[in-house]
Formats: C-alpha cells, sequence, structure tokens
C-alpha cells in the first residue's frame, strides 16, 4: 500500500512539473524535485536520479549568468 501511495503522488508531482513547462506557472523544477523525493523513498532508481540532480544544481552558479 505504501509503495503504490508513493508511486502516485510521485508520479503525480513530476507529470505537474512537466507539463508547467509547456503551460504558464511557476515551480517547474521544485515539483519534479519533490516527486522524485517522494519516489526515493520507496525505489534506488528515483534516489540515484535525485543524487544527479544534487550534484548538477551545485555545479550551477546563477551569478555566472549575469557576468559580463
Amino acid at each position: 500500500m505504501r509503495k503504490t501511495l508513493a508511486a502516485v503522488i510521485g508520479s503525480t508531482l513530476i507529470i505537474l512539473g512537466s507539463l508547467l513547462v509547456v503551460l504558464p506557472g511557476p515551480f517547474t523544477l521544485p515539483l519534479v524535485i519533490l516527486g522524485l523525493f517522494v519516489l526515493g523513498l520507496e525505489y534506488a532508481w528515483a534516489r540515484r536520479t535525485l543524487e544527479k540532480v544534487k550534484e548538477q544544481g551545485a555545479k550551477f552558479n546563477p551569478l555566472k549568468l549575469f557576468k559580463k
């Protein structure tokens, strides 16, 4: 029951985050990350993907975008 509930909630969050890429609305990436976190509670592949996202996010420096 717990695995099914985590799968439904996590998948719904990822789908909503993906839809917000093309539809107008904020909070695209946080919904996808939250969905991966929920799925990561039950699935190893989601934990690995979340770790990769964290690594890429740590490399991102927003100050470099605005430098001339």
